[in-house]
């Protein structure tokens, strides 16, 4: 499978998967017209990766504002993670957001209520 490297908009965040990495990284603000159309090549790149043989899989966060439908795609993303997770692989998410953001901070933290796989939150100071 192909590396994914979707550019940063002033309405979309910059989302880049690396296939040997394990990585996606996610940075910037979601509130683009279609979410669907931005996140569903993300969502079909994490189901073939977690559909090849067990690698660990890493999610790194830097989202400063998400919409409604953003945060549904995100729910989506994390609800394979999960999925994954409770296969025995290994998932991980790492949401870091500027400290004086604290609605962020609280999005962030209600969607860790809902995993049971490694996710830290990381205030910048």
């Amino acid at each position: 499978m192909d590396n994914l490297d979707i550019p940063q908009t002033n309405a979309s965040p910059a989302i880049r998967a690396d296939w040997e990495a394990g990585l996606i990284a996610m940075q910037g603000d979601s509130y683009p017209e279609n979410s669907f159309e931005l996140f569903q090549p993300l969502i079909d790149w994490v189901e073939a990766y977690l559909a090849q043989p067990e690698r660990p899989l890493r999610l790194e966060l830097e989202l400063l504002y998400l919409n409604t439908s953003s945060i549904r795609a995100l729910m989506d993303i994390l609800d394979l993670l999960e999925e994954a997770h409770r296969k025995g692989r290994q998932v991980s998410v790492r949401w870091s957001y500027d400290g004086a953001n604290e609605r962020v901070g609280e999005l962030a933290a209600e969607f860790k209520e809902d995993c049971t796989f490694p996710f830290d939150i990381a205030a910048k100071v």
